[in-house]
């Protein structure tokens, strides 16, 4: 089996680490990870894929470019095809990877995530956030997002959630005129750092926070409530 996302890669290898053959050059969990390297998420070399033989793919319709699906499929290669856009969505999703993958008994990390998530109190108070993905353009979270969901459970309310699009790309004088309670800052896809992205919103108090946590489905799922809450209480302006 090949994977095309990491975050899928982490779990598929937590759970039946001997499936896997391949995985993209960004697929850095568990640290170590020694299988053939494929390519990016978005520009996959299909011929060493198809070199592998897989009898599976597993990739994502975000993160993953649909011609690069195609051309795999059209070579014989059977690929699942994963969409997420919130919490429990994620874990429905974890669920029918793992199965494809052939693990007979759900594990035990996806339990103990999911329950970390289940059992989340209501938020006591609301923040507003903005929550930059890039920058040159500047981009940022928008609709229907997972990493949105993870905020919204969090008491993080971000400005653009009811935003056309899913991640749009929005001025940087409009992100400063939100004036919200907190600039999110992950690092990934765009690797913010306390030298690169809190000098572009001065006086507003900015979160750094991990983007594996942020934006991944998958074992960091059960730490991620208490990684990114302590990250959103240290935000300084």
């Amino acid at each position: 089996m090949v994977s095309l996302v990491p975050s899928l890669t982490e779990a598929v290898v937590r759970s039946a680490p001997t499936t896997l053959a391949g995985a993209t050059d960004w697929c850095t969990h568990p640290p170590g990870l020694d299988v053939v390297r494929v390519g990016g998420t978005k520009n996959p070399k299909t011929d060493r894929i198809l070199a592998l033989a897989p009898d599976l793919v597993i990739a994502n319709e975000e993160e993953n470019r649909a011609p690069d699906l195609a051309a795999l499929r059209s070579a014989g290669v059977e690929v699942l095809v994963t969409e997420i856009r919130d919490v429990p969505h994620a874990f429905r999703e974890l669920a029918r990877v793992l199965a494809a993958c052939g693990v007979a008994a759900r594990p035990r990390w996806l339990d103990e995530a999911e329950e970390t998530w289940s059992s989340l109190p209501e938020p006591g108070t609301w923040r507003t956030a903005v929550v930059p993905i890039w920058r040159r353009p500047w981009m940022v979270l928008g609709r229907d997002t997972f990493a949105g969901d993870v905020l919204a459970r969090l008491g993080v309310d971000h400005a653009y959630a009811t935003h056309p699009d899913r991640y749009p790309r929005v001025p940087l004088e409009e992100l400063r005129a939100c004036a919200p309670d907190v600039v999110v800052l992950p690092d990934e896809p765009y690797r913010f750092t306390g030298d690169d992205g809190p000098e572009a919103f001065p006086g507003l108090p900015c979160a750094l926070v991990s983007g594996r946590h942020l934006t991944w489905y998958g074992p960091s799922l059960a730490e991620a409530p208490l990684v990114l809450g302590r990250a959103l209480r240290a935000a300084r302006p």
